[in-house]
């Protein structure tokens, strides 16, 4: 094979084919991504909006894959960048590197099985979902479900991926569970009659066959976890959105015991087992009930009193009754393929419950809080009533082993340093602390990681930004006001947002810390200016975005998921307020364990979780003020705490340098003067 164009020649040609312009932190960027693949070290590089990253990143990576065969793996958090990558980014790289690469380069996405349709489900008319019972005695809900399977058992017909993103319009997770499968439901291929028509497999096949496969946070910790390999065999793996990693891991590693979902493990058993099996893991799910209704939500220090007897039962009846359904008969699958799928789906339930109750069991056996491996604790949920959780304390083991161990991996993101400094995440992500200083910012090189019992190497690289944040943007920190108590939007507070929004002439992205915040701004505002005032909840959250890009006069209010991934470049958006420093709430049980967990080895509890929590979401919400070189604005905070809190430093730390002022007559002229010109 003749030798390849180099990273900066194929970036080169990258950028001329698609049409911009060669930006200097792109290639610094793109430069160290080469130099990990090559290397095997770890790389972690900030890299702001603008940088053309996804290029970063791809171009070295495509190189790497039709050079050495191996698929190279991206993951994202986000369906809206898993979609830009496969439906934009990628096509057109591809296009741009089929001449200098000898052949184009092949890509595929790649999800969890239950994003796909299972046609046996659909030909075989497996039993519904037995958690949805509650909703069957709405008549409404049961036309709109039965409308929706309708829908899908005729698009069944029609699709050639079974991918869900494809239906359109959409339908509820109801509708969706009754046409597919969780891995655990799954017959699997060889066992499935119909296993060689599987969207699933046919997804799972065709990412074996490319160079470059897009997959999500989820999958990957799935792959990680489970010690089965969902994804193609690969060496490196590229994390996008990498300060979401250690959240959807955890996420993915949370199980949960409720009375609803044992009694329908033991509904899915009725026709397997003998009517005393049934009886006794429903009698299981009375006893979990009886207990949860004496105790008060939180999290457990220890297991309550009762609960280890519960439990117990909880975890015997589950196992007996999955000895009772017993292997599966040879051929049972050819043969009456609604039975055996019956059978799948019912010890997958049976398993869950079993295991989720040997985990709260055994949580208890280490006696020191800080060193155990999970952290248990009772939820009281509107629509789904009691229920206990159990996530781990840290998911950095997890991810040290089994993925940093296994393949070069780099994690980028326009936000990961806290503080001014990579260690918080690289602590998080089970990489040892004190990353070494950039000594060659186009290789990202360093000295190797001090770590008593390590051999990880990984480097640490921030490439910057292309905009001028000091002549571009305000910080504007509200220190007159009282810091924010717990009574919501006082008077004062809401004077400030009007008298922003109405200098502004609208162009407002409020950002608030809780959806009742933003929505009392938005009744508020709507009374006091003649501008627009759109609130999340109102409509989906990609048609608010439109509407707001649309009139520049428009403000748009909302919670948490806009504070990440909303883009609106150009004049439709000069100002962004948050109400409130972003901390976690104080009785969030697993913050709360992992803090205390850290001042236990004698860390800074506050600083490393709370501070660290806080300064990545506030980054993110800053970060949606400038999208594009010409951009100009003001970002407005209404948490004096910013300005005089003792750790404010470290969190004006982890943003963007603008240039600050505390002085409301200078942020409202700013504005003033953007809106007129």
């Amino acid at each position: 094979m003749p030798e390849l164009p180099t990273v900066p020649e194929l970036l080169s040609e990258a950028v001329r084919s698609l049409g911009g312009a060669e930006r200097r932190n792109q290639l610094t960027m793109a430069s160290a991504v080469a130099h990990a693949i090559e290397s095997g070290e770890h790389l972690a590089v900030q890299a702001g909006t603008g940088t053309g990253k996804s290029l970063a990143y791809l171009v070295p990576s495509v190189r790497h894959a039709v050079e050495s065969g191996r698929t190279v793996v991206i993951s994202t958090a986000t369906i809206a960048l898993q979609r830009q990558l496969v439906d934009r980014d990628l096509p057109r790289l591809a296009k741009a590197l089929k001449k200098p690469l000898g052949r184009e380069p092949k890509f595929a996405i790649l999800k969890g099985r239950n994003n796909y349709l299972c046609m046996n489900k659909v030909h075989n008319g497996m039993a519904e979902d037995p958690a949805a019972d509650a909703e069957l005695f709405d008549a409404f809900a049961v036309s709109r479900l039965g409308r929706e399977v309708k829908r899908l058992t005729a698009w069944s017909s029609d699709t050639e991926t079974g991918d869900r993103d494809e239906v359109v319009p959409g339908v509820s997770d109801q509708a969706w569970r009754q046409v597919s499968v969780t891995a655990r439901e799954c017959l699997g291929k060889a066992r499935c009659p119909v296993g060689e028509d599987c969207f699933a497999e046919r997804a799972r096949l065709e990412s074996a066959r490319v160079d470059v496969v897009v997959t999500n946070h989820a999958l990957l910790a799935i792959d990680a976890i489970s010690g089965i390999a969902v994804l193609p065999e690969h060496d490196v793996v590229v994390i996008d959105e990498a300060h979401e990693l250690v959240d959807r891991v955890t996420g993915v590693a949370t199980a949960e015991l409720s009375p609803t979902t044992i009694s329908a493990a033991a509904r899915r058993c009725v026709k397997l087992v003998e009517e005393q099996d049934v009886d006794r893991l429903e009698a299981s799910a009375e006893a979990w009930t009886a207990v949860l209704d004496e105790l008060p939500a939180g999290r457990w220090e220890h297991l309550p009193d009762g609960a280890g007897q519960a439990l117990a039962l909880v975890r015997d009846s589950a196992w007996a009754v999955r000895t009772a359904i017993g292997p599966s008969r040879p051929g049972q699958a050819t043969m009456d393929p609604e039975s055996a799928a019956a059978r799948t789906a019912a010890l997958a339930a049976v398993d869950e419950v079993h295991d989720s109750a040997v985990r709260v069991l055994t949580a208890y056996d280490e006696p020191d809080p800080a060193k155990r491996r999970d952290v248990v604790w009772l939820a009281d949920e509107e629509r789904r009533g009691k229920l206990v959780r159990i996530a781990p304390l840290s998911v950095g083991g997890l991810l040290r082993s089994r993925l940093f161990d296994e393949s070069t991996v780099v994690l980028t993101s326009a936000t990961l340093t806290v503080g001014g400094s990579f260690d918080g995440l690289a602590v998080d992500w089970g990489l040892p602390a004190q990353a070494p200083s950039r000594s060659d910012t186009a290789m990202a090189t360093g000295t190797e990681a001090p770590s008593d019992e390590s051999t990880v190497k990984w480097n640490a690289l921030d490439v910057g930004s292309p905009f001028d944040h000091a002549k571009s943007g305000i910080l504007y920190v509200a220190k007159h006001l009282p810091p924010p108590g717990r009574d919501g939007l006082t008077p004062r507070v809401l004077d400030e947002i009007e008298a922003l929004v109405g200098a502004a002439g609208g162009r407002t992205l409020g950002l608030f810390s809780s959806t009742r915040a933003a929505k009392a701004a938005a009744a508020e505002m709507r009374q006091r200016l003649d501008t627009p005032i759109l609130c999340q909840g109102e409509d989906s959250t990609g048609q608010l975005v439109r509407k707001f890009a649309e009139d520049e006069a428009t403000s748009l209010f909302g919670t948490l998921s806009l504070w990440q991934g909303v883009d609106v470049p150009g004049p439709s958006l000069s100002l962004v307020i948050l109400d409130r420093i972003p901390f976690p709430r104080p009785d969030d049980p697993l913050l709360a364990a992992r803090q205390r967990a850290v001042e236990s080895r004698g860390g800074n509890g506050f600083l490393a979780v709370a501070a660290n929590h806080a300064a990545l979401l506030l980054a993110q919400g800053v970060g949606r003020l400038l999208r594009s070189t010409d951009d100009k604005g003001v970002v407005a905070v209404l948490d004096s705490r910013l300005a005089t809190a003792r750790y404010g430093g470290y969190l004006r730390a982890s943003l963007p340098p603008f240039w600050e002022t505390s002085n409301p007559d200078v942020a409202r002229k700013a504005l003033e003067r953007l809106a007129a010109g």
